[in-house]
């Protein structure tokens, strides 16, 4: 009798293994994440290619994506309304409405950054693509930056800056040659008291021929008193695809 109970009981822990292995497997198949991208690698470009100038009227569109889930997040319109000392970009989302505008001043350099939240407005203005577009280009920056609505504040910023290599990709909006770079921010200080420590990290196809990126895909980590990286809490982790240009 006892060893029948063995049985089933090993019988039913199978059983169960087995169901929890299915149902893994179900949920898994639902929330499968969004492929990394994948290029086509291309030599360094004869003559380097130079970035759009750029013009009132100027228009991206792009699909925002959440990386865990493939979610549609939203889809974001980002217009230039302003050409001069300072390049104005206006953005809106068709879910979120009205967005801040990113300003760069000059073009190529960012003073106000919508990518992150909250947004933030650069005491000197920082590069906001390579300065030089070759492979194996790198570039430590170091900046003081504020949130935006709020000046009393002001925070320190580093951001790693790698050109890694030039690539063919293909997106809903077309296929382009992209500069492939990346983007490190470790240990910034942010606006939040609560947190202890920051990082943000990115990958970046940046496409001369449109004046911008064609993918972004980036997130955010930090952590709190008593909490170590190993379970540090997420930001958003989003993919920018460009859906069309003009």
């Amino acid at each position: 009798m006892a060893i029948g109970l063995i049985q089933i009981s090993t019988l039913q822990k199978t059983l169960c293994a087995g169901l929890l292995l299915a149902v893994a497997a179900v949920l898994t198949a639902c929330i499968s994440p969004q492929p990394y991208p994948s290029g086509v690698a291309a030599g360094q470009p004869t003559p380097t290619p130079v970035v759009r100038a750029p013009k009132i009227g100027q228009e991206w569109v792009y699909n925002v994506r959440n990386v865990f889930n493939q979610q549609l997040v939203d889809v974001v319109t980002e217009r230039v309304v302003s050409v001069g000392e300072q390049v104005r970009i206006q953005r809106s989302g068709e879910k979120a409405g009205p967005l801040p505008d990113e300003i760069q001043s000059p073009w190529g350099y960012v003073f106000q950054d919508a990518r992150w939240t909250p947004p933030q407005r650069f005491i000197r203005p920082i590069p906001l693509w390579p300065t030089q577009f070759t492979a194996g280009f790198s570039q430590f920056y170091k900046a003081n930056y504020q949130v935006l609505g709020y000046p009393d504040g002001t925070y320190y910023w580093g951001l790693g800056m790698q050109a890694n290599q030039w690539e063919w990709v293909k997106v809903p909006a077309g296929e382009f040659l992209t500069l492939q770079y990346h983007n490190e921010m470790p240990y910034f200080e942010s606006n939040d008291v609560f947190r202890v420590g920051n990082i943000r990290d990115e990958d970046i196809w940046f496409s001369p021929e449109i004046g911008r990126w064609v993918i972004r895909r980036g997130y955010g980590r930090y952590i709190t008193n008593g909490i170590f990286w190993v379970k540090a809490y997420w930001e958003d982790y989003l993919q920018w695809e460009l859906v069309s240009w003009k």
